[in-house]
């Protein structure tokens, strides 16, 4: 009866995905109908052209970012990874994260590391850190918002940071490290990633693990978080004036939206629960009309910059390799 129960649980997860993803489509949609003539009314000048080419900017420098703090993790973990290794794989790896399921980027990026003989338990939690450390830091700039589920912020936020202490997280990185797949090479359909200047003196003399509490990567996700927020700042600036004193509680409230998109299980890319969110949070602070127009804006802004990102760093690679 157990094997039965599981097995539904197993076939219902799917459903209950795209349940969530149509459920919050459907109140996008809802919300553009009833305010479209006020949509439609909103015109961008010349400033507000500017404005989204800056914000297409700071967001790629945010992924951009993202990819090198993904280094330090690895580092952390006693794996010998530069940035200017990981960022281009983390670009390369970032569209596929819009793929159903929204996990397709981590295995990308774990098939990287394992192609270059870092360890399984290494590459799986190097990689596992990235969205733990992004719910984190975004936690902590989401605080700021008062909402009537501040109480569950703290405690989310509580639990994360204890989720992230080197008591929890070096027996797994150990016992995954000796895995029977940990140095079984893995086939790889996607861009190849560009070499490891130490990959051919890796080793595992150093057992892998965190030593500290990784303090360093939370401020560098607090940094990512930042942008992110500064970039979607930009794209409202771009529909309405938006105040200084709006910046701050603005930033907040897209932390909090980002975050739902991040935890929501099988939205690729947040697609559209980051959108119902930020309609909730910030329509007390300014319209429905101006707050969906820049959800959407800046739905564009930010797929483009990681197309962009992408783009970019695979030209570098097969730059790189033409000059060698």
């Amino acid at each position: 009866m157990s094997f039965l129960n599981a097995a539904g649980l197993t076939r219902l997860k799917p459903l209950a995905r795209w349940v969530v993803v149509g459920v919050a489509i459907a109140f996008l949609l809802h919300t553009l109908v009833r305010h479209w003539a006020d949509i439609s009314a909103l015109r961008i000048g010349t400033q507000g052209w500017s404005l989204l080419v800056v914000a297409l900017g700071v967001t790629l420098l945010a992924h951009t970012w993202a990819g090198w703090v993904w280094s330090w993790a690895l580092q952390a973990l006693q794996q010998p990874i530069t940035g200017s290794w990981s960022a281009p794989v983390y670009l390369q790896t970032n569209l596929l994260k819009y793929l159903p399921g929204n996990v397709w980027h981590f295995f990308g990026r774990v098939r990287a590391l394992r192609n270059i003989g870092i360890d399984n338990g290494s590459a799986i939690i190097g990689t596992a850190l990235e969205p733990l450390l992004m719910a984190a830091a975004a936690l902590v700039v989401g605080i700021a918002t008062p909402t009537q589920y501040w109480p569950l912020q703290l405690l989310g936020l509580g639990i994360v940071l204890a989720t992230l202490s080197p008591r929890w997280l070096n027996p797994l990185v150990n016992r995954l490290s000796r895995s029977k797949t940990a140095h079984q090479p893995i086939e790889d359909s996607s861009p190849s990633p560009p070499p490891s200047p130490s990959s051919s003196s890796l080793s595992l003399s150093v057992a892998p693990g965190l030593h500290h509490y990784p303090l360093k990567l939370l401020l560098g996700q607090l940094g990512y978080i930042g942008l992110r927020g500064l970039g979607f700042c930009l794209v409202l600036s771009a529909v309405t004036p938006l105040a200084a004193s709006d910046w701050p509680s603005t930033i907040s409230a897209f932390s909090l939206a980002w975050l739902g998109g991040l935890v929501v299980p099988g939205a690729p890319g947040g697609l559209g629960v980051f959108e119902a969110i930020a309609l909730s949070l910030l329509q007390g602070q300014f319209s429905a009309a101006v707050v969906l127009s820049a959800v959407v804006l800046y739905r564009v802004v930010s797929t483009l910059a990681e197309a962009l990102g992408a783009a970019l760093a695979t030209f570098d690679q097969g730059l790189s390799s033409t000059l060698k």
